[in-house]
């Protein structure tokens, strides 16, 4: 079934996790929107649903309302020290700017319910800018989305409908083929977002351009299949840092749950089957993914006190590892290790020398130099093993979320946002900072719904000669 040039939807938007946020934007400015997901059960499968809902903002309100002073200049110099300079300035410039506004049109319009991470601070960011949900869950947010959505007279949803391909003509996008229970169907759309996230879930496709984590568990959706790394390539346009991902290495061992960074944050530290440490875990969760493959083996312990687990209830996925019976308890090093098969010697020894650390009596030889405090009393470990989250390069955009040529020319009418486009994390796994992941998404989407509608407005009035600008 073909629809007519005649009824052409706006938007198409191909993805229901940072989709949703450009689908509800672009409803705001009047735009009709199709947005489709494979998945029907995207809500709490996709990889916006897995996270822990932390969207870096830089300026916002709520660092205000504390006295945290912030700003878009400090966070892009943030994202350029810990990429060592790598990414891309141009595209990190504009989501820094778009950060404070993105979450305030997401709290004032939509209602979302965020709120200031200010217990503990991640790697890599110089100010408390982190906002999240009630339990840090991306479920939450999703779901607080989602009923706007279903909500707007201006979006309808469709799911499970997959994305195929998309048509242009002359260069510019003319419609979209979907692939749904009932077969094939093409549907006549002025523009197209895709937000169908990365490839992590295409085996060949990782192990091509993330050989250091090709082996470790994936954690991410199982829709993350390269169809917009697919698509784009095959009408011409240009990919960046398809090395780049987000890896964690605390995901509980059974992959059910995420026992979470701040567990390390707090204070605790990892440790391998011998029960000794093996580098600087406040580096970064995501570059220490690989390190746990390559030096524990995949099969490490975070071993945290009472203090650390109570203050870790805060998150959603680290009360779900909790009660699957991740967490083991042992009245001291030696019970611990009994219960976990984990050198006692060794636990002993490491824990005793993380105490002197702590304290600062001595200096760790790995360069951690942030520990809240010593661990005391009864202890707990956590078997974890690392995990490929989700990859952080894809199709090449400019700051308004166009997809580009190898040229730099832009595909009219086609946008990408999220993992299907390239990020803001450099090359590798290092560069990433907490929130990466969730601005890209949100923060492209956001920017994609105000330029498709500039555009819009802009055809259907005619040429503007002063250039078209996004909406306010």
């Amino acid at each position: 079934m073909t629809s007519s040039s005649d009824d052409a939807l706006d938007l198409v938007v191909a993805g229901a996790g940072g989709g949703l946020v450009a689908a509800l934007r672009a409803a705001q400015n009047g735009l009709s929107v199709l947005l489709v997901d494979s998945n029907e059960n995207f809500s709490r499968s996709n990889n916006t649903s897995k996270t822990t809902s932390m969207i870096p903002a830089a300026g916002s309100r709520w660092q205000s309302s504390v006295g945290i002073e912030d700003s878009p200049t400090r966070f892009v110099d943030d994202v350029m020290a810990k990429t060592h300079g790598e990414a891309d300035r141009a595209l990190t410039e504009a989501l820094a700017e778009v950060s404070a506004p993105l979450v305030e049109w997401m709290a004032s319009d939509l209602g979302v319910p965020l709120s200031l991470v200010t217990d503990f601070q991640y790697p890599g960011h110089s100010a408390l800018r982190c906002l999240t949900v009630p339990g840090r869950a991306g479920r939450v947010l999703v779901d607080s989305l989602l009923t706007k959505v279903r909500e707007s007279p201006l979006i309808e949803l469709l799911a499970p409908a997959r994305l195929v391909d998309v048509v242009t003509t002359e260069g510019r996008v003319r419609s979209v083929v979907l692939e749904t229970a009932r077969g094939r169907r093409e549907i006549a759309t002025k523009a197209v977002l895709l937000a169908t996230n990365g490839f992590g879930a295409d085996s060949g496709l990782v192990h091509e351009h993330l050989p250091e984590i090709a082996d470790a568990l994936y954690y991410g959706s199982a829709e993350s299949t390269g169809t917009a790394l697919e698509i784009g390539t095959r009408l011409g346009a240009d990919t960046a840092f398809l090395d780049a991902y987000q890896g964690h290495a605390a995901v509980i061992r059974s992959g059910e749950a995420l026992a979470g960074w701040a567990t390390v944050m707090h204070g605790g530290f990892l440790v391998d089957i011998d029960g000794d440490r093996y580098g600087n875990e406040s580096a970064g969760y995501s570059e220490f993914a690989a390190e746990s493959l390559e030096r524990a083996g995949g099969r490490s312990w975070i071993i945290i006190d009472r203090t650390i687990y109570e203050a870790c209830r805060d998150f959603q996925s680290f009360r779900d590892a909790a009660d699957s019976g991740a967490v083991v308890w042992g009245a001291d090093s030696d019970d611990l290790a009994a219960r976990t098969g984990i050198s006692a010697s060794g636990l002993t020894t490491t824990l005793s020398l993380t105490r002197s650390y702590a304290a600062g009596d001595a200096v760790d030889p790995f360069g951690r130099d942030f520990w809240e405090a010593p661990l005391r009393g009864e202890l707990a470990a956590i078997a974890v093993s690392p995990a490929l989250f989700h990859t952080q390069g894809g199709l090449r955009v400019d700051k308004n979320a166009r997809v580009l040529d190898s040229a730099g020319v832009p595909l009219q009418g086609l946008y990408a946002s999220g993992g299907a486009a390239m990020g803001i994390s450099g090359h590798g796994a290092a560069g990433y900072l907490a929130g990466n992941g969730l601005l890209s998404a949100f923060g492209l989407a956001f920017l994609a719904a105000q330029h498709a509608s500039a555009e819009l407005v802009t055809t259907a009035n005619g040429p503007d000669p002063a250039g078209s600008e996004p909406l306010t």
